[in-house]
């Protein structure tokens, strides 16, 4: 029954979703300056301070980097610093237009909002993308984006680094091995916005600073004025009113808590569910905190309801954020730890690795300071590891509990939670891994999040979260960004990519974009 089981689900998801024989195999994608292995791919970055200086730092080491693109001077100023040869632009379309012939690749790290406009742009010019999560702000945005990778015949890849972690493929093994059974509810968390969210009032204009172009900033969204929100000195984000960070929590140019975190923490019940080849039933915003006519709540719980799949059951998920606890839910064991665990502290040992297991590498209790695998983007994920679970009881182990994010599983045999990442899947209670064997990998593993990219780029197989597999997760997770906006359940059409029930919802799934910056439909 296991073997059928798997054999199944394994199935269904190969349809498209991960390369079946092995990363690297079989070029899968040739297009305008391919490029062998062995050659280093030319990056560019539209966005090169903040999450975008993570991007390229993660793909620096093995490629070139050759043009930069930032609106913001002050933001991007250690970067441009990092790769002084680099010829810098304001205007993505004039770095294009000036540099496009030496570029191959483009990292696409500027809000929500001008995604889908910068990504666009680049696929047309033949260059592959790698578009940061959520990849868009509307559901129409994503499956143009789909569609022009397609077309332009590009590789591409989401920001949702933990889609590459290994703790993620174990998730979906172990579901499909029948471990807890049939999945009927999903809890999945986190404690952001750390931004602003809920504010009620927009500040008074102020002076544009000289370092930003506020025009380019604003793209394709509604002009309106500069505001630093009155502050003297920047926030603990080293930002103001709406920029270089707050933005995320704003419906003009970001997608809020569930946007910047669900492509990461409801990775591994996208993957293992097939969350992607389901129906959804319904989605509702069923407690909302803080409400704001122009932003997110401070707080939210959704609920997604979506169809049966082959013989998985009907299944209901339910998001929170704004928690500065993990969710209770009933069945977990008391003092049970789920999603993220705690890290082991103790006295680092005088070869400076800490506890058992040296520290470092997949996660091991650790001295001061010690960062797990995992925590770094480029890193295969931390792995469970049952005596370091055992060696957090020590009594000279002192524990530091991470902030509330990660994912519980239910089933009707059993409960499974993993980290924000996808690290650390285990079963619940964590007894049971005691003597528990993972089930044989059915999944090709990732080399790493920005080096499945890169493969892809080269002529290899598609990269492990590419848009056709990125676009229909987001779609699904975008109707929840839809429903903190509006009462009630929403019902949805995706043969008609219509909202039935809500006519003001249904305005939602696409953009209105900024005349002369309008995005053109793709034409197959």
């Amino acid at each position: 029954m296991a073997h059928s089981r798997r054999h199944f689900f394994y199935g269904a998801l190969m349809a498209g979703a991960v390369p079946t024989a092995g990363f690297g195999s079989a070029p899968s994608l040739k297009f305008m300056g391919y490029k062998s292995p062995n050659e280093k791919l030319n990056f560019a970055a539209i966005g090169s301070g903040g999450q975008g200086a993570s991007n390229l730092g993660a793909a620096a080491p093995t490629e070139n980097v050759v043009a930069l693109c930032d609106v913001d001077d002050l933001r991007a100023a250690s970067t441009y610093k990092r790769f002084p040869d680099a010829p810098r632009f304001r205007d993505f379309r004039k770095m294009l237009d000036k540099e496009g012939k030496n570029i191959d690749a483009v990292i696409v790290a500027t809000p929500d909002h001008m995604h889908a406009f910068a990504a666009m742009w680049c696929m047309e010019r033949g260059k592959s993308v790698y578009v940061q999560k959520p990849l868009v702000r509307t559901v129409w945005e994503a499956r143009q984006l789909r569609a022009a990778a397609a077309k332009y015949k590009v590789a591409t890849q989401m920001g949702n680094q933990g889609y590459s972690n290994e703790g993620t493929r174990q998730c979906a093994e172990m579901i499909w091995n029948g471990d807890i059974g049939g999945v009927t509810e999903v809890h999945a968390w986190s404690d952001r916005p750390l931004w602003p969210q809920g504010l009620t009032e927009i500040p008074k204009e102020e002076p544009v600073p000289s370092t930003l172009d506020w025009d380019l900033w604003l793209g394709v969204a509604e002009k309106r004025p500069y505001t630093g929100g009155g502050q003297k000195e920047p926030d603990r984000w080293g930002g103001f009113f709406y920029q270089p960070f707050n933005w995320r929590g704003f419906y003009d140019f970001g997608c809020g808590a569930l946007g910047d975190m669900a492509c990461h923490i409801l990775g591994a019940p996208n993957m293992a569910l097939h969350l992607s080849k389901r129906k959804v039933i319904g989605v509702e915003c069923i407690k909302k905190e803080g409400p704001s006519p122009f932003m997110f709540p401070k707080a939210s719980v959704i609920r997604f309801d979506f169809a049966a799949y082959g013989n998985m059951p009907a299944l209901k998920i339910f998001w929170y954020d704004g928690l500065k606890e993990n969710p209770k839910v009933a069945g977990v064991p008391e003092g049970e730890w789920i999603g993220d665990p705690p890290m082991a502290m103790r006295a680092a040992s005088p070869g400076g690795q800490g506890g058992p297991g040296g520290g470092r590498g997949q996660g091991a209790p650790g001295g001061a300071g010690a960062r797990p695998a995992g925590h770094d983007f480029r890193s295969p994920g931390r792995v469970f590891n049952w005596d370091e679970f055992q060696a957090m009881k020590a009594p000279d182990v002192k524990l530091r509990f991470p902030t509330p994010d990660g994912s519980l599983f239910v089933g009707d045999k059993g409960m499974l939670t993993t980290g924000t990442y996808g690290d650390v899947t285990r079963l619940i209670p964590v007894e049971k891994m005691k003597d528990y064997r993972m089930p044989a990998p059915l999944l090709t593993r990732s080399p790493g999040h920005m080096r499945d990219f890169i493969r892809a780029c080269k002529g290899g197989d598609a990269a492990c979260s590419n848009f056709d597999v990125a676009a229909p997760f987001v779609e699904w997770m975008l109707l929840g960004v839809i429903a903190l906006r509006h009462e009630g359940k929403l019902e949805y059409d995706p043969d008609k990519m219509r909202i039935t029930n809500n006519s003001e919802a249904n305005k939602l799934l696409k953009p209105v974009f900024r005349k002369g910056w309008e995005m053109r439909a793709v034409k197959a």
